[in-house]
């Protein structure tokens, strides 16, 4: 079988189970396949050291990467149709021992791009996310780790601004992750001159309503994002921190004083992705299940008032407030029963857990 063949079923069937990830992992022997699906890695198959590194070359070649540059990490990406779906195909190597690669895919569908109701464990959290898009302008920034389903999150987010509000939405992104005609996408290109705070500069100029910056990850683009945020446009961005309280000092370590953040500031929040219960199983799905477990975004939101009680407390001029934190909706869900045990143990919750009262 052809490279190319090959490369078109190990993305067909990815799709067909919906997997987010494809990781190609060398041994000492050969590669590893494995698709990471609901949050969980599951093996797919093995190949040869000599097809492995056919299907790397293949990819890298296709993603405009140096193909014959094994010793430094390298990252691209590119689109194709799969299945009658058009999809964006994010490429990352890494150097492995010995002499070898590791390479991950990142499939990003991009036809559809789901409501924020249709994201949320809880209804009401969608309200709630949804009614901070009505400012006219002010910072909006979602926190949480990797795979966290931040940028969907995003992008359903800015989706409504573009299609309900009818606003002028402009994105600035690195790279672009999901191609819409609802608004504006600059990629950042710092060859051509187009870093985060270049590219903000020009944007301010095209009359926007909205600006999504797709991440905050040092000091030169949060001050971008805050002048934006300062002078009358409603800014989205996201960054990277473990709650929504450990944003406040993030912000502080990338030089953002805190009368900036007063001014700016009108909502953060921190989520994660979580397994919830299969309506067949009733548990996670297993391999042997023909449905894959599906996931809900669960998240603790600060806007308003607890904001306000979050960032006097981080300067240190009160007590840190109490407000509805991760584990609370973890444990309601929990006892709820949306989320499993099993899916509980893997955020160090127990059964006990689910009996305490959440606030």
């Amino acid at each position: 079988m052809q490279v190319e063949e090959k490369i078109e079923q190990i993305l067909t069937e990815a799709l067909r189970v919906q997997a987010t990830d494809i990781h190609l992992t060398p041994k000492q022997n050969g590669y590893l396949l494995k698709t990471r699906v609901g949050g969980k890695l599951v093996k797919s198959s093995t190949f040869s050291i000599r097809e492995g590194e056919r299907l790397i070359a293949y990819l890298k070649f296709t993603a405009s990467m140096d193909i014959g540059e094994r010793r430094k990490p390298q990252s691209g990406s590119f689109h194709q149709m799969i299945d009658g779906f058009h999809v964006s195909l994010r490429i990352s190597t890494l150097p492995a021992v010995p002499h070898k690669e590791s390479l991950v895919i990142r499939i990003l569908p991009q036809e559809h791009v789901p409501a924020l109701s249709d994201l949320m464990l809880f209804p009401y959290a969608a309200v709630k996310l949804t009614s901070l898009l009505n400012h006219s302008n002010g910072l909006i920034l979602l926190s949480g780790p990797t795979g966290s389903g931040k940028s969907t999150t995003l992008y359903s987010m800015i989706q409504h601004c573009a299609a309900q509000l009818n606003k002028h939405v402009i994105t600035l992104e690195d790279p672009v992750e999901k191609q819409q005609d609802a608004f504006v996408q600059i990629q950042v290109n710092e060859k051509a001159g187009i870093t985060y705070s270049a590219g903000l500069k020009a944007i301010l100029r095209h009359d926007p309503d909205v600006i999504m910056v797709g991440e905050i990850r040092d000091e030169e683009t949060a001050r971008a994002a805050v002048k934006s945020a300062l002078t009358g446009h409603l800014v989205l961005s996201t960054i990277h921190a473990r709650d929504a309280f450990g944003v406040v000092g993030r912000l502080m370590e990338l030089g953002v004083t805190s009368h900036e953040m007063t001014q700016t500031l009108i909502g953060i929040t921190a989520q994660r992705l979580v397994r919830v219960c299969c309506p067949d199983c009733g548990e996670s799905c297993g391999n042997e299940c023909k449905r894959r477990a599906k996931q809900a975004l669960i998240c603790e939101l600060l806007s308003g008032k607890a904001l306000v009680k979050v960032l006097q407390s981080r300067l240190g001029e009160e007590e840190r407030p109490l407000y509805k934190k991760l584990h609370d909706e973890l444990r309601k869900g929990m006892a709820y029963g949306f989320i499993t045990s099993e899916e509980g143990a893997r955020w160090h919750f127990s059964e006990a857990d689910i009996r305490k009262k959440w606030r």
